[in-house]
């Protein structure tokens, strides 16, 4: 049984035969995967030692005290908080042998195709057809959108429409699209922000090979399950320090412009940071839960206080910096690689929180899910449930 005692070792023995002030990174992290240290709680051979979720936290505290490189989560943070995951409970043998060591160590970065202009709520309407072949490989068509970093991925997970004549949950498969095949085109996206984070991808004549699909033919709402759930609580359960994240800055300006000051602002900032880090400690809560089993619709619930937070924190930033907050520093049409929030000033902080509530699923879908599978209450009537997606009104 691996302990923490175990796990010591096994670190200091990877720092040993590596030492990160003379070992290239890459080399550095893809030893750390293989001697099981990636994550902990994954298999053996899959970059992990089968052991409690929880001891993880003893690894990262020795490489990080180290100096050991890490692997750059927020840059990969699809492939790590939605493809691992799913590839994992899902994948054949040789699908995790083939993707995981890559995704971790960060040598393919991963996007995710789901949403479609057509099917951004109501995901399941969606309209890209896979069509199978008589060589078994499949033919994509279709449109996703609000791809991100869909311009730096070298894979993505992608659910397509595989059946017409059967209810819209029931007909749709999940595939590992390679975004280097002919025929995915990817265009940027232009936000509020000035900067193209986002895209939307066109897909024409994709040819999917049948091994690169992920569950059974047809069962690709239930893998998706798994994916978008992991991903609610990769947004809304965050490891962050006291004062991390968007109250940080708040707190900060307070502190060193006391001339911004006023009762009305101080009120409002004291309940802001209190809700800060009732949501922190609750995301800690929730990760520890899930050391014990799978993610399920908590994370919804996180992801919701995630979304309203920032918004609200951030209105109240630019509030107080009064005519300073209503300037921007940046208006320049970038295709950045990941979002930082406090890399930037407070008018980016404001603008780009409002995406929050529509990334990760919109709130109004999230408060249905906390609704209905948390606290059991009934679901919204559906006339669409049982008919055919071919009949469905568009």
């Amino acid at each position: 049984m691996t302990d923490a005692a175990e796990l010591k070792r096994r670190t200091a023995q990877l720092l040993a035969d590596h030492p990160p002030a003379t070992t290239a990174r890459q080399d550095f992290l893809q030893a750390r995967f293989d001697a099981g240290l990636a994550w902990v709680h994954y298999p053996e051979g899959l970059g992990g030692l089968g052991a409690p979720r929880s001891l993880q936290a003893v690894v990262d505290a020795g490489l990080e005290a180290a100096g050991a490189p890490d692997n750059d989560p927020r840059r990969i943070g699809i492939g790590l908080g939605m493809a691992a995951p799913t590839i994992l409970k899902y994948g054949t043998e040789e699908q995790k042998q083939r993707f995981l060591r890559p995704l971790w160590t960060g040598e393919e970065v991963w996007c995710q195709l789901f949403s479609e202009p057509g099917a951004g709520s109501d995901l399941a309407a969606l309209g890209t057809r896979a069509v199978r072949q008589d060589d078994g490989d499949w033919v994509v068509n279709g449109q996703k959108v609000w791809t991100s970093s869909a311009h730096v991925a070298r894979w993505a997970i992608l659910i397509a429409r595989t059946d017409p004549d059967v209810p819209k949950h029931a007909g749709i498969t999940y595939f590992l699209c390679d975004m280097t095949d002919p025929g995915v085109e990817v265009r940027p996206l232009r936000q509020i922000t000035g900067e193209a984070e986002f895209n939307e991808v066109f897909l024409t004549d994709v040819r999917i090979p049948d091994a690169r699909r992920l569950g059974g033919i047809g069962d690709g709402w239930r893998v998706a399950q798994t994916t978008l759930n992991n991903e609610r609580v990769a947004i809304g359960g965050m490891r962050l320090p006291r004062e991390g994240g968007m109250i940080g800055p708040v707190a900060k300006t307070w502190r060193e412009r006391p001339e911004l000051r006023t009762h009305d602002l101080h009120q409002r900032l004291l309940k802001l940071w209190v809700e800060a880090e009732v949501a922190r400690l609750t995301g800690e809560r929730l990760r520890q839960q899930l050391a014990q089993g799978q993610p399920g619709p908590e994370g919804a619930g996180m992801k919701l206080a995630f979304a309203r937070l920032n918004q609200e924190i951030s209105g109240l930033e630019v509030e107080l910096r009064g005519e300073e907050g209503l300037l921007y520093d940046d208006w320049t049409m970038r295709r950045p690689e990941l979002v930082d929030f406090t890399g930037r000033d407070a008018g980016y902080r404001y603008l780009r929180s409002k995406g929050n509530s529509i990334e990760g699923g919109t709130s109004e879908v999230l408060l249905n899910i906390v609704a209905e599978r948390v606290l059991g209450l009934p679901s919204e009537p559906r006339t669409d449930k049982d008919v055919a997606w071919k009949d469905l009104a568009r």
